[in-house]
């Protein structure tokens, strides 16, 4: 069993009354993380599996009553996969309100569905969560750096879904069951988006742009999807954890490129998956963009699992300079350069560090990456 990280932020925030809302997507893990806990605790729990047609008939608009009698004397209760009830954050306000002496822990793999339906009801009453695949952090404790600096291209190629990790010599099986199974399963049938085919088109199509600046024109050509769908269909990806965004930095300089953006993967062997592509390092023609999306994915989770807040950006000037990827924290920018090579040479625009006096300007590669995403 590998250690989560996100399972020592559960335990801190048991003894209050706020309800834990752990979100992440799909297959990483979320439910595994719950029943080891469940082992651990020394209360009576209850585990409800929204998965299940009756335990949805009884979170959707229940009386406070009702739950009292169904919770009885557990002190926690455990709602799998709540995304699949309606009106779930006004039975989790009721919960949390009328029954204080019960500790509330719920798991959700769309957070576009969940998020919708219990911000406003749970507001002040909840704790959010984020679980990802696993990160190097939490493998480089299971078996330390030496070996996960080893397998770091094999990482590349596969990713870090628990499945993957944890069934070596199957990933490529393991990667195409997942994407064909799960990737699409909650804007399908959340969202009753009548073209999945021309949903998988355009997947692949930010595939294969990753870390470069996308076209709506061109992502609309290449999936047969008007540009107002292709918008919507990318948030509705963001949403369920599949990609992630970048926006450019920009303080209105003329010179600026300000309506732009990036897409990421959450996981590059997802990415891979979507366009087949398993080819070893030597064969292989983006390792650059490989290499900056799994960075990127890294220091995502480090970030969330630190709680650390920041602004996220990369930038770029008409004149095509560009930086990858800068921070901006309590008033700091930090700028970063991905180099899969480590003599690969980098050049920080002046533009750029002229006017925005950066605090850090860094090369990130292949031999220096640890310090990136191991640390906060």
């Amino acid at each position: 069993m590998i250690s989560r990280i996100q399972e020592q932020q559960i335990q801190a925030k048991l003894s209050d009354k706020k309800a834990i809302i752990l979100f992440g997507p799909r297959q990483v893990g979320k439910t595994t993380l719950l029943k080891k806990l469940v082992t651990s605790l020394d209360k009576p729990s209850i585990w409800w599996n929204c998965d299940e047609p009756d335990i949805r008939r009884i979170l959707t608009d229940p009386t406070s009553t009702e739950l009292k009698n169904l919770i009885g004397s557990a002190k926690f209760l455990i709602i799998d996969e709540a995304q699949r009830v309606n009106n779930i954050g006004v039975t989790l306000k009721l919960i949390v309100d009328s029954i204080p002496s019960v500790k509330v822990i719920v798991t959700g793999s769309s957070s576009f569905d969940l998020a919708n339906k219990i911000n406003e009801p749970l507001t002040g009453r909840k704790w959010e969560l984020m679980l990802f695949p696993f990160s190097v952090g939490e493998l480089v404790k299971n078996h330390g750096l030496l070996e996960e600096k080893r397998l770091l291209e094999q990482r590349m190629i596969y990713g870090l879904y628990p499945d993957v990790v944890t069934t070596p010599g199957d990933q490529q099986e393991v990667l195409l069951e997942l994407t064909n199974s799960y990737l699409y399963k909650d804007i399908l049938s959340l969202e009753n988006i009548q073209k999945p085919a021309k949903l998988e088109r355009l997947v692949q199509a930010l595939a294969f742009q990753i870390g470069q600046q996308i076209s709506i024109n061109e992502l609309s050509q290449i999936s047969g999807l008007d540009n107002h769908t292709v918008e919507r269909y990318i948030s509705l990806l963001e949403k369920a954890f599949i990609i992630f965004q970048l926006s450019p930095f920009s303080r209105n300089l003329r010179n600026e490129i300000k309506k732009s953006r990036k897409i990421y993967f959450y996981d590059v062997g997802v990415r891979n998956a979507v366009i087949k592509q398993f080819n070893p390092f030597q064969l292989r023609q983006d390792v650059g963009q490989l290499w900056e999306n799994f960075i990127l994915a890294e220091r995502l989770k480090t970030l969330e699992y630190n709680r650390i807040a920041s602004n996220k950006f990369f930038w770029r000037n008409h004149a095509q300079q560009e930086i990858d990827y800068l921070e901006e924290r309590n008033g700091e920018i930090h700028a970063y350069e991905f180099k899969w090579n480590p003599k690969a040479k980098a050049k920080f625009s002046k533009s750029f560090t002229n006017e925005y006096r950066p605090t850090k300007t860094n090369v990130i590669h292949r031999d220096n990456y640890p310090s990136f995403i191991l640390n906060d």
